[in-house]
């Protein structure tokens, strides 16, 4: 049977599913409505024997424009959370290629898939897409003296990831122009919880993990960097808001509302598990380049939506420290 023809399922879609975000938003959303959500999953980031059988999961690459034109047919979301993406600015630089063409393709592939049903089977096919775009989209914007930035400061990308990012925004913005498919641009800054990886938070709690069991010096880069650093589970509860309530083909920055200095990570650390920590520079933690302040103005998505950030940071920290006790190598 063909896939027009088929009853669609109607389940919310969240793609990237298998990443760290994405795992926390299927949470959210299939306690809110067992079994109405649908999660895609290519090249995992996160422990998939975490999401399976909890979850209806099924394998995307959002590259393959058949795959997902067929999926977005047979299932007609009403909602889609576009999470799936290679975000790592460090892997941009090795391969830009792959990384244009999952962030960009891979885009322009869900938004070709919605218009193909508006023109086949079901013309008032309305959906709300809310994609994943990033504040490395503002790159050289974020200097210290231009902080909170708003949804208008200028996006000038600094890494192959950025300019990725800022590609799939304005992609979002112009099928909204053009085909009026209701979008909304989420522009994330630094988040983080369990199961994240290759940030500050959770390469530090899993060194202190190892620390708590074996002792040793805590390794460390730069410690003067300032980054508003958001709970995941305040993330995900603004990605529903926006959803339910932001303006179609509008951009909202998602931050928490101050930024933290790197060092003072450390003596939360300390209290959280009883140890005074030695600290330890690392010449291969700096980084050839680092933005001194990264932190956004989140008025709009408060004005719009009323969502406030509830998790602090030491509640942040005790989560991440928790998962990497349970979940690294001994």
């Amino acid at each position: 049977m063909d896939s027009n023809s088929q009853t669609p399922r109607r389940r919310v879609l969240v793609t990237g599913a298998a990443g760290m975000v994405g795992s926390h938003l299927l949470e959210r959303l299939e306690s809110a409505a067992p079994g109405g959500v649908l999660g895609t999953w290519s090249r995992p980031t996160v422990r998939m024997e975490e999401l399976a059988g909890r979850f209806a999961l099924a394998e995307l690459d959002v590259c393959d424009r058949a795959a997902v034109a067929v999926l977005v047919a047979a299932e007609r979301p009403p909602v889609i959370y576009h999470l799936a993406a290679q975000s790592l600015p460090t892997v941009s630089w090795l391969d830009p290629w792959e990384t244009m063409r999952i962030n960009v393709e891979g885009t322009i592939n869900l938004f070709e898939a919605i218009r193909a049903v508006r023109a086949g089977a079901d013309a008032g096919y309305d959906p709300m897409v809310v994609v994943a775009c990033s504040s490395a989209e503002y790159g050289a914007s974020l200097t210290a003296d231009n902080v909170p930035i708003a949804e208008d400061t200028p996006l000038l990308p600094l890494h192959p990831y950025g300019v990725s990012k800022v590609a799939q925004d304005l992609l979002a913005f112009q099928y909204w122009r053009n085909d009026r498919i209701r979008c909304i641009r989420a522009r994330i800054f630094n988040t983080t919880g369990p199961r994240k990886r290759a940030d500050v938070v959770s390469d530090f709690c899993a060194r202190v993990a190892r620390i708590t069991r074996h002792g040793g010096a805590l390794r460390v880069g730069n410690l003067e960097t300032r980054r508003a650093i958001l709970d995941v589970r305040d993330l995900v509860s603004a990605l529903v808001l926006l959803a339910e309530h932001g303006e179609p083909g509008e951009a909202y920055n998602i931050c928490a509302d101050r930024a933290w200095r790197i060092g003072d990570l450390i003596p939360l650390l300390e209290k959280l598990t009883g140890i005074a920590l030695t600290v330890e520079p690392d010449p291969n933690l700096f980084r050839p380049s680092d933005e001194p302040v990264i932190l956004g103005r989140n008025t709009k998505l408060k004005e719009r939506t009323g969502w406030l950030p509830t998790v602090d940071l030491e509640d942040t920290l005790r989560a991440v420290l928790e998962y990497e006790k349970a979940h690294r190598d001994p």
